[in-house]
């Protein structure tokens, strides 16, 4: 029976990552699915075939969806807008929220099985020091943030497709992902960016769980196989310090350490010049009103679960960092 695997929003950070594990086993099939007029660069030299649709158009996911009847398929749904800034962006419940229900009726029809990317930041905050682990039921008036209000409503109506409709599909909550092949720019690979080029002066008290790009394509592609219909994953790692993460990032490069490590009310403060000093160079900000939030909320999440069920395994960030700074030296975007 042939293997098919139909990931969407492939070219992105995550998606890339999850076809470079693919293609490893040959019998795969792999169908990309990026937007029309997408370069693709990060998929330049993969086993893999590049489909051309946009998520939110359900007229153009007919040819991804058109399969052989005898296939084994699995729907990896990576497309999504990742969004910190703090204006409201429109496209967000069009591509999150919409463009993922259009993924799932095809899903469906097809008899596949669906795999949703979703976030650590669709789980309602538990008072600072409790851990938190999967639910069942998603609060997105409880969740701090427009990307994360989708992530929650989005995360309810599969899994409601589940009970009612039969859709088979289960739910992978990455926490921040870093690691590399990272062909844009994420907001933690330009950290790494400006951290080894000598452009970030000092960091802020706070920290968050940064999970290895590689591991969570592995648990990804082992919710394929081994998740359960309905059920959710956490695919996280440890909560980090940034005041760790920086030392870790300049001893990857051979720099100098950061020194300075500013209270969170100065760089709240300054949040707003931030913004705008990173869109005049077109480029994702560090620091925004709601980074800073995520840096201070409780970043403490249990993958127990996911370890038990899916296998799911983590690296030492020494080992991410040493991969990441590596692989951008390789592309010659930093000194």
């Amino acid at each position: 029976m042939k293997r098919i695997f139909i990931i969407t929003g492939a070219d992105g950070f995550l998606g890339n990552n999850i076809i470079r594990k693919l293609e490893c086993d040959r019998e795969n099939q792999i169908r990309a699915l990026v937007l029309p007029g997408s370069q693709a660069r990060s998929l330049e030299g993969l086993n893999c075939n590049i489909y051309y649709g946009d998520v939110t158009k359900p007229a153009t996911l007919g040819e991804v969806f058109t399969l052989p009847a005898d296939a084994e398929v699995y729907v990896i749904h990576c497309a999504a807008i990742v969004y910190i800034k703090t204006k409201y962006n429109p496209l967000m419940q069009e591509v999150n929220v919409n463009g993922t229900l259009n993924v799932a009726k095809k899903t469906l029809e097809a008899g596949a099985k669906m795999v949703y990317v979703s976030s650590v930041h669709a789980i309602t905050e538990k008072p600072d020091g409790e851990a938190m682990t999967e639910i069942e039921v998603f609060e997105p008036e409880k969740v701090e943030g427009q990307y994360a209000k989708t992530k929650a409503e989005t995360a309810n109506r599969l899994l409601a497709m589940t009970r009612e409709e039969g859709l088979n599909a289960c739910i992978v909550h990455p926490s921040g992902l870093i690691g590399p092949n990272d062909f844009g720019s994420s907001h933690l690979t330009q950290l790494v960016i400006d951290c080894i080029n000598g452009r970030l002066v000092a960091g802020v008290k706070g920290g968050y769980d940064f999970a290895d790009v590689r591991d969570v394509a592995d648990g990804i592609i082992s919710a394929c196989f081994k998740g359960k219909k309905g059920e959710c994953y956490i695919l996280s790692n440890r909560y980090i310090q940034i005041k760790e993460l920086l030392a870790a990032i300049t001893a990857a490069g051979g720099k100098k350490p950061v020194k300075h490590i500013l209270p969170m009310w100065i760089a709240k403060l300054t949040a707003p010049l931030a913004e705008l000093y990173y869109a005049l160079l077109k480029q994702p900000p560090l620091y925004t009103r709601y980074s800073l939030y995520t840096l201070g909320s409780n970043a403490r999440f249990c993958n127990d679960k996911a370890k038990r069920e899916l296998g799911y395994k983590t690296r030492p960030l020494e080992d991410t960092l040493r991969d990441t700074v590596a692989w951008l030296e390789e592309h010659g975007r930093i000194k």
